[in-house]
């Protein structure tokens, strides 16, 4: 998954005019029905609002199908409750939808904004209804696209790419935040469509995209009440064509999971790291992200030992935790499988001789030695089939006596990884050589601390507690 700020300036519009300047095929609406399926309200407006109003002038019948209210856009807002959010935001949509040409409301199926992986059976369903009333042959289904970088974009793309190939039902899928993040080299070219828009439809898109003004414009002057997309992203809406994405050939990118279909493959290789880093400088947001910055500050905190003699840290990246872990340790080892995140790790330590940085592929690659605080932080999900368990047992071989092991994952799925971070943390708490210190729970992430058994807790080691 990519990690992005949408308050990032982004990609300058002026860079994807020039990209999108090269000869796509044309998206055939030859069609009776078309299917919008949004994971969130004014997703249907920013990836298909021109489409949308080609559609209707033409009378293709349209249904839209709106997956959350998308009540999670400004968690910190002062102003306005996820549940004001909500019903603001349904509102706006049924505006946008007039605006486009639909002769009905949309279907809000109300999932929970960011949890839509847990309802893959219930958005399949709502499609299937839908596509029950329609001539497979003459349908098209368009939803938000999985590689966009939100998980609620990959989730609804995935599970409208599954139920439509089952149906053999054509399908496409509209990117909003890929114009964001990406850049040319993230698109794939060679199953993009284009569809030029007439000079009404864009004048259509422009007043519904103005109908979202909670994501437009600012909810109050409070902070937490910002615009979610600035001017620079609404740039990349104003064009004079949207582009759509074919599905992808079997056997091509990461594959597709069928709704709660089961998810555990080979360890994540070389390559997919290399070309994060070729593709971004900080791909994961470690160093302009607050989540991030708050994440290795929970970590840290949790740490039961004010000082450690020798720390191992597995899957270090660019060294953001490292720096912090030389500040507590007598001598800290770092590895990495990417040669680039290497570099930088060195850029950012250099000078601190107390720390080794070195390339090493894990399980297979463990160092000798051993050592009185172990990190697996966001590493160990990469780990497919026995890799995991064999990590895991070279973290308990290395272990001193009086050790510590810290695990801090993300616990949403990433279609690209083997399996997520509860997979990797129940497998910890199953292990016997190990009992927890620490637990600190989160939506996004998890974070663990175990020790050997009869490893004392923290106020047991300073005196104060038997």
């Amino acid at each position: 998954m990519v990690s992005f700020d949408h308050r990032d300036p982004g990609t300058d519009e002026d860079t994807w005019t020039a990209a999108l300047a090269r000869p796509l095929s044309a998206l055939d609406l030859d069609v009776d029905r078309v299917v919008v399926v949004a994971a969130h309200p004014d997703d249907e407006s920013l990836g298909a609002a021109g489409l949308l109003a080609t559609a209707a002038e033409r009378g293709i019948a349209i249904d839209l199908i709106v997956v959350t209210d998308g009540e999670g856009s400004h968690p910190d807002s002062p102003t306005h409750s996820p549940a004001t959010l909500a019903l603001l935001r349904r509102r706006e949509l049924i505006d946008a939808a007039r605006i486009v040409g639909l002769s009905h409301d949309p279907l809000f199926l109300g999932l929970p904004d960011g949890g839509t992986d847990d309802y893959r059976d219930d958005i399949a369903a709502a499609v299937r209804a839908t596509l029950d009333r329609s001539d497979a042959d003459r349908v098209l289904v368009l939803s938000t696209w999985r590689g966009d970088g939100h998980r609620d974009h990959r989730v609804v793309g995935e599970v409208v790419e599954a139920v439509c190939a089952a149906r053999g039902v054509r399908s496409r899928a509209f990117p909003i935040w890929l114009w964001h993040w990406g850049a040319p080299g993230d698109v794939p070219w060679h199953r993009a469509e284009r569809l030029a828009l007439p000079a009404s439809a864009r004048d259509a898109k422009a007043r519904a995209l103005e109908a979202h003004a909670s994501q437009l414009r600012p909810l109050s002057a409070a902070p937490g009440d910002e615009p979610m997309i600035h001017a620079g992203m609404r740039a990349h809406f104003a064009r004079d064509a949207e582009v759509f994405f074919a599905p992808e050939p079997s056997g091509e990118g990461p594959s597709v999971r069928a709704p709660s279909e089961a998810k555990d493959g080979g360890t994540v290789g070389q390559d997919y790291f290399d070309d994060m880093y070729t593709r971004h400088d900080d791909p994961w947001g470690f160093d302009s992200r607050w989540y991030e910055e708050r994440k290795r500050a929970t970590l840290l905190a949790a740490l039961p030992r004010r000082r450690y003699r020798s720390a191992f840290e597995a899957g270090c990246a660019t060294g953001a935790v490292t720096a912090h872990l030389a500040d507590r340790c007598d001598r800290v080892l770092a590895v990495d499988l990417a040669p680039a995140a290497l570099d930088r790790a060195r850029r950012r330590l250099s000078g601190r001789e107390n720390v080794e940085v070195r390339r090493a592929v894990l399980p297979d690659e463990w160092p000798e030695g051993e050592f009185d605080l172990l990190v697996l932080s966001e590493v160990a999900y990469y780990w497919g089939g026995a890799d995991l368990d064999r990590g895991l047992a070279a973290c308990v071989g290395s272990l001193a006596a009086d050790g510590h092991l810290v695990a801090c994952h993300w616990r949403h799925p990433v279609a690209e990884y083997p399996r997520d971070g509860d997979d990797v943390h129940d497998a910890l708490a199953a292990r016997g050589d190990l009992v927890r210190l620490v637990r600190h729970e989160e939506a996004d992430f998890v974070l663990e601390v175990f020790g050997r058994p009869g490893a004392r807790s923290v106020a047991a080691e300073a005196g104060l507690v038997p």
